[in-house]
């Protein structure tokens, strides 16, 4: 499609065009890149023991957005956090058009690379449907899901047509404009997207210093991608999950954040009460307290599942 050759080529014109800077902006986090069907993915490992915890930011933020979480993550677990396709420093292939599959996929690859059997996948906004594929497609690879500001499909194509600018939703336009105005449309978002009168300029900083280095923020790829996708199915996803929503995310001011229980019934919505769109990074310590402990149960619960079916083949 055009509009994936766009996003493609603009990503890695900005990538190329800023080449030279990217290491001034990316030594927060080492680094390495992952060669994918879906582009050349950036990804940080925290290395150590105890369970594996994947992490991918919601764009416009980072793998460096992510420093303090991280850390008290690693304490505990073993924490991989990556730039998904067309965002961060991760460049996304000409045949990439962010569909669930192909994010699917390239979820799937990271976890091979590392040589990671199973993970807790802690996604967020729109970020989440790929986790939830993921965990459709290959459940014994995901141990639990814990999924920030993600309603169901449907409320999310509502939101989009509420939030996101009918010119974005233009093939080959949209990747066209959305990588013009991209610094503007970055910064400009966290001011909606945080509660008021917090002060958005740590966020915004970290944003426009990597999109200076050449980070793509390919907004109106996942927007027109997603787009074409259809709900959930329910029941499909069994998986653990917890659904943990800031309530103070004045963007999401009109979406129920139990809409995603229709296709998820066992999932558990935790409200963050001072958070807004990003509360894992808003309200990181309580966020990181959850993340852990369920990390460990999910994990110790599927391994013992596994010896107990393990077992019974042996009869």
């Amino acid at each position: 499609m055009l509009s994936s050759f766009a996003d493609h080529w603009l990503a890695g014109f900005a990538f190329t065009l800023r080449a030279g800077r990217q290491t001034k902006c990316c030594q927060a986090l080492p680094s390495v890149f992952v060669d994918t069907l879906a582009g050349r993915i950036r990804c940080t490992d925290s290395g150590g023991e105890g369970p594996v915890i994947l992490i991918t930011p919601d764009g416009p933020n980072v793998i460096e957005h992510y420093e303090a979480l991280v850390a008290r993550l690693s304490s505990s677990c073993r924490v991989i956090c990556f730039d998904m396709p067309g965002f961060g420093f991760s460049v996304p292939t000409a045949q990439y058009s962010h569909s669930l599959e192909q994010g699917s996929a390239a979820v799937l690859a990271v976890l091979d690379h590392f040589g990671v059997d199973k993970a807790t996948l802690a996604f967020s906004c729109a970020n989440g449907f790929y986790a939830l594929h993921v965990a459709a497609l290959a459940p014994a690879r995901v141990a639990g899901l814990v999924l920030s500001q993600t309603p169901s499909l449907g409320a999310m194509h509502a939101w989009t047509g509420r939030i996101v600018p009918k010119a974005l939703k233009i093939p080959v336009a949209g990747q066209v404009l959305g990588w013009l105005f991209r610094e503007k449309a970055a910064i400009g978002w966290y001011r909606a997207a945080l509660p008021p009168g917090t002060d958005a300029a740590p966020f915004q900083s970290v944003a426009r210093s990597a999109l200076h280095c050449g980070a793509c923020f390919s907004l109106a790829g996942v927007v027109q991608g997603l787009l074409k996708e259809k709900r959930i199915a329910p029941n499909v996803v069994r998986t653990p999950c917890v659904l943990v929503w800031g309530t103070l995310d004045r963007s999401h001011r009109l979406t129920d954040p139990r809409s995603l229980l229709a296709s998820v019934p066992h999932a558990e919505l935790m409200e963050m009460l001072d958070c807004g769109h990003f509360p894992d990074l808003e309200g990181r310590h309580q966020f990181a307290d959850v993340l852990i402990e369920r990390a460990k149960v999910w994990t110790e619960n599927q391994d013992t599942a596994f010896e107990k079916r393990k077992d019974q083949s042996h009869v």
